[in-house]
């Protein structure tokens, strides 16, 4: 995992379990409809995936790190389906979910082409009308200081809706607050005949 030691200890941590629990998923999902099929790229040590798991009757979690995908898929069996592989070259059905998410986790992808991978393989398994959501940080000093021996790659709030749009989204929103930035974006629904 992309992670040093002391990022790797606070993101495993309850503290940081009970801040995504009360205070950064509540704000990121404020207003989106997951419907019944979700899949969360990126679910690292699992806060997020144990708020979601209550929030859509069908998730499905893909995870790069083989360990954490292990434990993962231990702790959540019969409660999700996670699969231990790349969010850039998914081997999901196109056009499959209701919704995508992703948490604090695109900038610990290595390059600027594998995020837009994430994004272009967002879109594909999104059915029509489908949403697209997520959260992460922003740039700062203190950020840099955590992230000291990790992979860090911090995506540009204010570029993020054109990337977006390249992958083939349409609504796209990104909100600024404090050191983060939350974004959702559609899956055009094709117009009828």
């Amino acid at each position: 995992m992309p992670m040093n030691r002391v990022h790797r200890r606070i993101c495993s941590s309850e503290d940081w379990a009970r801040q995504v629990r009360e205070q950064k998923l509540p704000w990121s999902l404020r207003d989106v409809d997951l419907g019944a099929k979700l899949l969360e790229i990126g679910p690292g040590y699992g806060a997020t995936t144990r708020v979601l798991v209550d929030m859509a009757p069908d998730v499905t979690a893909v995870e790069v790190d083989e360990r954490s995908a292990l434990d993962l898929q231990r702790e959540f069996a019969g409660r999700a389906t996670v699969l231990h592989g790349d969010g850039s070259r998914m081997s999901l059905p196109d056009n499959d979910f209701s919704s995508v998410v992703c948490f604090t986790m695109l900038h610990h992808v290595p390059t600027r082409a594998m995020q837009d991978g994430i994004f272009a393989e967002a879109f594909r398994v999104l059915e029509p009308g489908g949403v697209f959501a997520g959260s992460d940080s922003r740039l700062s000093f203190r950020f840099r200081l955590l992230h000291i021996g990790d992979t860090m790659n911090v995506v540009d709030p204010e570029e993020l809706p054109e990337r977006l749009r390249r992958a083939g989204f349409s609504d796209v929103e990104v909100t600024l607050r404090d050191g983060t930035f939350k974004f959702r974006a559609a899956k055009p629904v094709a117009p009828t005949s």
